[in-house]
């Protein structure tokens, strides 16, 4: 409960990169060989970037255009690997 928390206090990680930080997000399980890994392993995405199911010049959705959306914003793991650094840095800052 308290990463997804922290997950939703960042808000969706495509659109951070973006230069839109704080957009509000679902959280999307990492999976592995088509299984979900766990509830740790997740990223916020906003509902475009996590459901939406479009492909455009604005936005790729992760379901179900998996790939075109690594393309574009990076590979899910990468994205999971930067989302753990900012939850670090979250709460290094809150705890001051």
């Amino acid at each position: 409960k308290k990463w997804f928390d922290q997950l939703q206090d960042i808000g969706c990680i495509v659109c951070y990169n973006e230069g839109n930080p704080g957009v509000p997000a679902d959280v999307h399980h990492i999976h592995k060989n088509s299984t979900r890994v766990d509830h740790f392993h997740s990223i916020p995405l906003c509902f475009n970037h996590h459901r939406e199911g479009s492909k455009n010049d604005r936005w790729v959705s992760r379901h179900p255009w998996k790939k075109e959306f690594e393309k574009r914003y990076g590979d899910e793991w990468e994205l999971f690997e930067q989302v753990k650094k900012l939850v670090i840095r979250l709460q290094a800052s809150s705890s001051i």
